[in-house]
């Protein structure tokens, strides 16, 4: 899966503003930590302008790549100068839809590196026996989403009960992509599923309209009710002002954290959405190693690698 690289975007991501910049280069000397020692990204998309060994969804052509592309091998080049050494790779049903190929391929040719978080039909005979196929593939979660059959039906059916069944014997995560309004129907699913691992993405995009509202963060932090239930403390490009430093977002990340604990928090870049405009691949890290002081020590190596580590590479 080799793919010729243009560093462009790598520079871009380096050139955050300020101390951000000059922490990034120094980062970007030292020596790189071992596999199991640096952190984890819980949450990257990745694809590749082969469309010929990988076709793109129906109706969805190479103009609607943007950018172009965004290899596995792009995706680590932004990484690892930051010292992160493992990554979970995210299915983009926008692209590919069902098919979960280019990111399990790029796991075994990777198999210390990436996980993958797949997709599968949940109106498709047997969804059951695909989530544990895809197991053997290091697919270790699903996203699922009301972004194609609708919010009125995208957690109703057999097909999304079984999944949640099977989820709960496998250990796969439930990861939901999902607006504020959805949180209490996921919420019910919780109750419905006690011991389901589930992964809320992005605060439940908290903020995605550039207000935080206070009943949409209690509605997320309610979920903290159900032992098994995660937060992606992730695309903070998306939420709030959505530009670093994003100050705006602590008072968020202080509540959630003060709800869930930081053994049920994880952090994410979102690239390669992270790495646009004024927001970098560093921003999104001095974030969470900058600005939230009120994390300890090891709360801080629990949002960086240890929460990703118990949900998608224990």
């Amino acid at each position: 899966m080799s793919h010729s690289l243009t560093r462009r975007r790598f520079v871009q991501s380096l050139a955050a503003a300020g101390t951000v910049g000059v922490a990034a280069s120094a980062l970007a000397e030292e020596e790189p930590p071992a596999v199991e020692k640096g952190v984890i990204d819980c949450h990257s998309h990745i694809w590749t302008p082969d469309t010929k060994a990988y076709p793109l969804a129906p109706g969805v052509t190479k103009r609607d790549l943007v950018p172009p592309s965004f290899t596995d091998d792009e995706l680590l080049e932004t990484a690892r100068p930051f010292r992160v050494t493992r990554v979970v790779l995210i299915a983009h049903s926008k692209f590919y839809l069902w098919d979960n190929r280019y990111l399990t391929d790029a796991a075994a040719e990777r198999p210390n590196v990436f996980r993958v978080v797949g997709m599968v039909d949940d109106r498709a005979p047997h969804p059951g026996k695909a989530m544990r196929d895809l197991l053997k593939k290091r697919v270790t979660g699903f996203r699922i989403t009301s972004w194609i059959h609708g919010k009125e039906k995208w957690l109703k059916g057999p097909g999304m009960a079984e999944m949640w069944r099977t989820a709960s014997d496998t250990r796969q995560a439930m990861c939901c992509l999902a607006n504020p309004e959805d949180l209490p129907v996921i919420d019910a699913m919780c109750r419905r599923f006690p011991e389901t691992p589930v992964v809320v993405d992005h605060f439940g995009r908290v903020g995605v309209d550039g207000e935080i509202r206070d009943g949409d963060v209690r509605n997320l932090c309610k979920l903290a009710e159900h032992r098994n239930v995660h937060v992606k403390v992730s695309a903070f490009y998306a939420l709030g002002e959505k530009r670093p430093p994003h100050d705006d977002l602590v008072p968020l990340v202080r509540r959630v954290h003060e709800a869930f604990g930081p053994q049920r928090l994880m952090w994410g870049s979102d690239s390669p959405y992270q790495i646009s405009g004024p927001n970098t691949y560093a921003s999104s890290l001095a974030f969470v190693r900058e600005k939230l002081d009120f994390l300890k020590p090891d709360d801080r190596d629990w949002l960086m690698r240890k929460t990703a580590t118990k949900v998608f590479f224990g």
